[in-house]
């Protein structure tokens, strides 16, 4: 018989079937705290660092005090590793406002709750890397900078989940989000890049969009590899004009995009840039300097 995973709460591991928080919880009632998903690679997990910075910066904006120090938070993902044996593994780092009570009010929660959650996870269908995926432009917008900023990675992902459904519904892998001006912000849970004439374009993320860990690594790799990036506001026309486009996430990784609102991108088919910074990615995510040892 297998043993269950067991997952980290706040300082103690129970088995997944056993793994509860309480329905007080203040994430749970209002999606009132942040995360964080991470990726562990034969033994090494990736960008380590740069998730937690990314999740202490997340707990700032919202006035959430995290009761582990960064170097306490890293030190317990690699133990809830270690304890489930697992060298390959997306992990879910969670840290939510804690046990309140029916209001609204944050004050009422005296301490913030953290979870980890050491699992796998598959978005994409398995040939997505060589065929690429389709998507569509989504009616939902993404939240503006002023209300719900997706700069924040918080557990209120209602927007993306709302535009993830019209995806579903019209037979696309994935849904791409516009600002309210119509420009493209993301996707549901992704960064997006495209390639016209040799050059990238991404959109901004100062517009509201979530800063990836993954566009970071490939904006380092474009710079490694001379390849022209430039940060820009996208149209939907420029997508369906594109010679190239895919989306960078966690959980997705680098992944070409092939028709978008039934638009062909390109040739259809994954371009010669992205296939080149989809192998130096997987490179990048081989080497041991990149990565905590579990």
């Amino acid at each position: 018989m297998t043993s269950e995973l067991l997952v980290y709460i706040d300082g103690e591991y129970y088995p997944k079937s056993q793994a509860k928080i309480s329905v007080y919880d203040h994430g749970f009632l209002y999606g009132d705290g942040v995360f964080e998903g991470i990726r562990a690679y034969n033994g090494l997990v990736f960008k380590l660092k740069e998730h937690v910075d990314r999740l202490y910066r997340s707990a700032h904006a919202i006035t959430l005090k995290i009761p582990l120090s960064k170097e306490e938070m890293a030190q317990a993902v690699i133990e809830t590793l270690r304890k489930n044996k697992m060298k390959d593994s997306y992990i879910r780092l969670i840290v939510s406002r804690g046990i309140g009570d029916l209001g609204l009010d944050p004050r009422k929660c005296p301490k913030a709750s953290i979870i980890i959650i050491t699992d796998t996870i598959s978005i994409r269908a398995g040939n997505a890397a060589e065929t690429g995926v389709t998507a569509m432009f989504s009616w939902v917008r993404r939240n503006p900078v002023d209300a719900t900023t997706h700069e924040i990675k918080s557990l209120n992902y209602l927007n993306s989940i709302l535009a993830k459904i019209e995806a579903n519904a019209n037979g696309v892998d994935e849904a791409i989000c516009l600002e309210s001006n119509g420009v493209i912000a993301e996707g549901v849970g992704e960064n997006i890049f495209i390639v016209k004439e040799g050059e990238l374009l991404t959109p901004p993320t100062s517009t509201g969009a979530l800063a990836g860990i993954t566009a970071q690594v490939v904006t380092e790799l474009c710079k490694r590899l001379g390849l022209k990036l430039t940060t820009a506001d996208l149209t939907p026309f420029m997508v369906f004009t594109a010679d190239e486009a895919f989306f960078t996430g966690t959980a997705m990784e680098v992944i070409p995009i092939r028709e978008v609102n039934k638009r062909v991108i390109g040739e259809g088919k994954p371009g010669p840039i992205t296939k080149k910074l989809v192998a130096e990615f997987h490179k990048e995510i081989a080497k041991s300097t990149n990565g905590t040892k579990i």
